[in-house]
């Protein structure tokens, strides 16, 4: 899967309405809306950066551009984990930075529906999750629809835009 290398900029806002990208980390799939991907590409070296966010893994040279990149398993506060040939980096705009994403694997693009498409049920006062957005549904199966602008905070964009 290293070789894995798509491009889904040409796509019109049209075509991109309503699809997403599904990723694994562990058993749980999620979904991001397919317009904030730019590209996907294999696992490759990352240089550390002192002094960011454990869940930043550090930077990597992608074609001359240098962008970010974010452990997603680490920023869902999950057990480290290490990196296989199915690994990923999902490259996605967020709000104007490239930022590349470390998931456990790709699968598929998918168009949900806006009626298989629902809120978070209430689970207790006091708790909200900070990155689903929604749940899709697809067939028996569900989604964790992620809200791509919520993975990096303001602290984020800001120490990043100081090394970058």
């Amino acid at each position: 899967m290293a070789d894995i290398q798509t491009s889904i900029v040409t796509e019109d806002k049209d075509t991109q309405e309503g699809r997403y990208l599904i990723f694994s980390i562990d058993d749980e799939s999620y979904g991001i809306e397919i317009r904030y991907v730019t590209e996907i590409i294999g696992i490759q070296t990352i240089t550390g950066v002192p002094e960011l966010p454990d869940y930043v893994k550090g930077i990597i040279n992608l074609r001359g551009k240098i962008i970010p990149v974010m452990d997603v398993r680490l920023r869902f506060k999950k057990e480290p984990r290490e990196y296989s040939d199915r690994t990923c980096i999902i490259v996605v705009d967020i709000m104007g930075m490239s930022v590349g994403l470390i998931v456990d694997s790709v699968s598929e693009v998918v168009t949900i529906n806006e009626a298989d498409i629902s809120e978070l049920p209430y689970i207790r006062q006091g708790y909200q999750n900070h990155y689903v957005k929604k749940i899709g549904k697809i067939s028996d199966e569900v989604r964790l629809l992620l809200d791509c602008e919520k993975l990096l905070t303001d602290e984020d964009v800001e120490s990043l835009n100081e090394v970058l």
